[in-house]
Formats: C-alpha cells, structure tokens, sequence
C-alpha cells in the first residue's frame, strides 16, 4: 500500500505545535504554566518565587453567536479566553486571534471539524497566556495588566470565510465569528477603551492584517469625541506568494482552494480587491501598503513554515533532496541556503512600501523561527533570551512602537549574522 503524505494543514499543525514548545530555547523544557521568574532570597536565602510567568485562563463559550449564524465548522459557538485587566490596564484591550493552520478541502476540513480547531466542544477547558498574554510585569512590561482576550479559532479560514458545505455539513463561518466575538467584547467593556492592539501569530497573524481596518472601524473616527488608539501587530503571518523550488506556486495553489471554499473574497479589503483577484488579497503583501490602521509586522524572514510548506512541500521535492536541509538548517546546502537567502531578500522587499508610514512598526529578525511574541523564550530578553536588532528585543520594539516611544523598523542582516536567534530548525 502507497503512503499517504500529510496533507499541508496536517503539517502546518505539526509546525506550529513544535514552535510552541520550543521557545525556551536550548536546554529549556518546562510547559508554558510552569515558567516562574526566580529572584534571589537575600542574605543567602533561598530563590523565591515571584508572580508567575503565565495565568491560566478558562474558556467562555458564547452561545448568543449562534442566532448570528456565527458557528464553528461543526456548529458549535465560538469561544474566547478573557483575563481581565486591572489597574492602569483596565481601560486597554489586547484581542488576539488565535492561530493554527487552514482546511482548503473537505476531507481536510472534516478532519478539522472533530478538533479543537473546529469544535468549541473539543477545545481546552483553559489555556496559558503567555509572552505578549503574560500578566507578568517583568515579561510583558507594557500589557501585563491590559484586558487580554484570546479569541479561539474553530473556522480553519482565518476568520474570513461565511459559507457552507451542505455535502458534508461544515460551516465556514470566520468572519460572523470575528464580528459576534468583537461586538460581544465590546459589550462587555471593550467600546469604552482607551487603547486596543489587535494581534495574532500564524493564521492568526495573517487574520490580524485581514481584519485590523475592520476593527478601527467599530470605534468611532478620529475627531467625534472619545478617541480610542487602535493599532494591530501580526506575528507569522507574512505569507509570501513565492516561486518553491521547482518554480511552481504552492501556497497559492493552497490558498485559493480555501478562498474559493470558504467565500473568502467577499471579505477580503476592497483597496485589494479593485485591483488584484482575490486569492492575490488573501497574501498580506498585496494587503499590507494600503492599511490604514498602525501595524507592527514580526516576521523570522527564514519562517520555517514558509520554508517546509511553502518553499519546498513535498510535492514540489519528489526526490527528497531538502529533506534534511528542512529539519536542519545547518544540513543545507550552498544552493538551498542562496534560494533561502533569495526569500529572505523577497521578504525584506514586501515590506519596503509598508515601513515607509511613520505609523508601522516592522521586526524582522534572521531567525529560522515562527510565532515569536507569545512564547517566553522569545518574547522578552528577560528571563527568556528575545532575538534582538541593535541590541532591542521583541518586546522593547513593540512597546516603543505601541507608545511611539521610538521609531522601529529593524530589519535583521542575512543569516548567520545574528547570535541571539532561537532557531527551531
């Protein structure tokens, strides 16, 4: 019997799981709800443990969506994960879009469907808020005490779909869920907010550039009153619409199966759309140059994703000659590492209209990395060991754009310059 290879999703999942646990860096291997910062006792007593790195969060299941026709791929209704703010923070709001892959067929999707990434019935009952999520003040110096909200993902389309499957009874319902879930939060609080920062890493960074301009528009415009500061930060979510290595286009191929699928387009930012078709605008770089909202854009510009999935799939690798450089980077050869370095080059030149606008922000490291402000091992320098750029870490860079503290477009040299990188490759 011929072996089946795992389907793209299927691998993105993998990757991500992996990124997940890895960001400690070497010789780390404590879960997220266990890292503790230590501080020394004084006069030779013991360490002490001080306020935890990351606070477990439980699951609210909002059932009003589902009149909405705002449903998971199963129909169950969406979820999100809230630990209130406090203090100074309890009039700041960060949403984040949680990530994990895409479903672009209907075996793919119904595979989905019985997960926790298309059922709320099969989510985590709580989860660990961790890096930019932290509560921490010595991890996360400038959101630790804002409302932070994760909102789960069950649509397998970024939160941009709203159609359905009748064959096979999945709902693709990403952008009625987006909607119910944000004007649920601002219900609850959110609309009386000072400040609110959008973020999300993966699809879920992807999802924060598709939805950043729609989020600035449940406040109300600049000069009606009340202002409210509505600034996004995508982390992963740099999808490039580049040539793999046999010169075809993979990831768009994948891409406009799930834009098809799900009834995407009618979604997608009209600026784009007047212009380019619609899987064109589901690539953040056709999107990026016409937003209106701030933006920060995180990005290893060796995204190992990118690299296993979209670069060199297997499909486009039948002879399996980047196996090994895709699991190691240090097995690639001189021509596989001149082709990364080639996308690396692509990925810097995406961004060059975008990092014109005073307003954006843009890190983009060396690393061979993905999802960086949410894991503590990369999120902060301290404890963890943040990737830096002239001597700022990730954490640093985004709260000084967020405050306009500083001005930050660091833009990393080509690998193996930087020693700071946590690399998962």
């Amino acid at each position: 019997m011929r072996c089946r290879r795992p389907s793209l999703p299927a691998l993105v999942a993998v990757v991500v799981l992996v990124c997940c646990c890895c960001g400690g860096g070497a010789g780390t291997s404590a879960s997220p709800a266990e890292d503790v910062l230590m501080s020394g006792g004084g006069a030779g007593g013991p360490a002490t443990r001080r306020r935890a790195a990351s606070v477990t969060v439980p699951i609210t299941i909002l059932k009003s969506a589902v009149s909405e026709g705002a449903v998971c791929m199963d129909g169950t209704p969406p979820a999100y994960n809230l630990d209130p703010g406090s203090g100074a923070g309890s009039r700041s709001w960060i949403v984040n879009l949680e990530g994990g892959a895409w479903c672009n067929n209907a075996r793919t999707c119904r595979l989905s469907k019985g997960t926790g990434r298309g059922s709320s019935d099969h989510m985590e009952k709580a989860i660990p808020f961790t890096g930019i999520m932290s509560n921490s003040r010595a991890v996360n110096p400038d959101f630790h005490n804002w409302n932070r909200v994760k909102i789960r993902y069950c649509d397998g389309g970024s939160f941009a779909g709203d159609a359905y499957n009748k064959e096979y009874g999945i709902y693709f319902r990403g952008q009625r869920i987006w909607n119910a879930v944000i004007r649920h939060l601002l219900s609850i609080g959110m609309s009386s907010a000072d400040q609110v920062l959008l973020t999300g890493c993966s699809s879920g960074g992807l999802a924060v550039i598709l939805h950043c301009d729609q989020l600035r528009a449940f406040f109300p415009p600049a000069g009606s009153g009340r202002q409210t500061t509505v600034k996004c930060l995508a982390d992963g979510g740099l999808y490039l619409d580049a040539l793999d290595i046999s010169g075809g286009r993979s990831l768009r191929s994948y891409f406009d199966e799930i834009v098809v699928m799900q009834g995407i387009a009618q979604n997608l930012p009209p600026a784009c759309t007047a212009r380019m078709d619609a899987t064109s605008c589901f690539f953040p770089q056709n999107i990026i140059s016409d937003m209106k909202t701030p933006m920060f854009i995180l990005n290893a510009a060796y995204d190992v994703i990118q690299i296993s999935l979209s670069l060199a799939p297997d499909r486009a690798d039948p002879s399996g000659s980047w196996r090994a450089c895709k699991s190691n980077r240090s097995a690639c050869n001189a021509s596989q590492m001149n082709f990364l370095q080639g996308f690396r080059d692509q990925m810097v030149s995406s961004v060059q209209g975008f990092s014109r606008s005073r307003s954006n922000g843009l890190f983009v490291s060396s690393c061979f990395a993905h999802c960086q402000s949410e894991q503590l091992g990369t999120w902060n320098t301290v404890p963890g060991g943040s990737p830096t750029i002239q001597n700022k870490g990730i954490a640093k860079s985004v709260g000084d754009w967020y405050y306009n503290r500083a001005e930050v477009k660091a833009i990393d040299c080509r690998y193996p310059c930087d020693n700071t990188c946590h690399h998962i490759m």
